[in-house]
């Protein structure tokens, strides 16, 4: 659970709450068709984020999480776009910010999607699904490489199929 005294805090010394302090280059370009995204899916009840690392837990998360919200439960989840949700407050933190439910998919412990969007979002409420946790592979692997792309694809919709038993 993140430190509650963290998000939000900025009177704080970072160091003592235990938080890190990121300056964002703000930018004026805004994508119609991400925010047009946004709004087609304001409407749903629960947001989905994953991880976008590029390791083989990431992947796996992602992947799993393409197939809850574009196969299984389309008409449940939203996909949120992390990148955009975290560096812009505009249509995709939106959805996570007006959400009755948001979940994150992380790849791994270190729960890198549902930190950063506490951060965006103080007092954020997110429902974290370890993936690296639902299915059996060598937890000695890593990269993206070291496994085949059935496997990979095979336990993202393991994984998916667990979270959408849960929605």
């Amino acid at each position: 659970m993140a430190d509650e005294k963290c998000c939000g805090a900025a009177a704080q010394d970072e160091k003592s709450a235990g938080c890190e302090t990121i300056a964002i280059e703000k930018t004026g370009n805004t994508c119609p068709l991400c925010e047009d995204y946004a709004a087609s899916q304001a409407s749903k009840p629960v947001a989905v984020m994953s991880c976008e690392g590029a390791c083989l837990r990431g992947e796996v998360a992602r992947r799993a999480a393409n197939i809850l919200c574009h196969e299984l439960a389309p008409e449940k989840t939203a996909r949120i776009c992390l990148g955009a949700a975290f560096t812009k407050d505009t249509g995709q933190r939106n959805l996570v910010r007006k959400a009755p439910r948001v979940v994150a998919l992380e790849g791994c412990f270190i729960e890198c999607a549902s930190r950063m969007m506490r951060g965006a979002i103080p007092g954020l409420e997110v429902h974290v699904i370890a993936a690296d946790k639902l299915y059996e592979f060598d937890r000695d692997l890593f990269g993206v490489d070291e496994m085949s792309e059935e496997e990979m694809t095979s336990h993202a919709r393991t994984v998916a199929e667990s979270v959408a038993e849960q929605l």
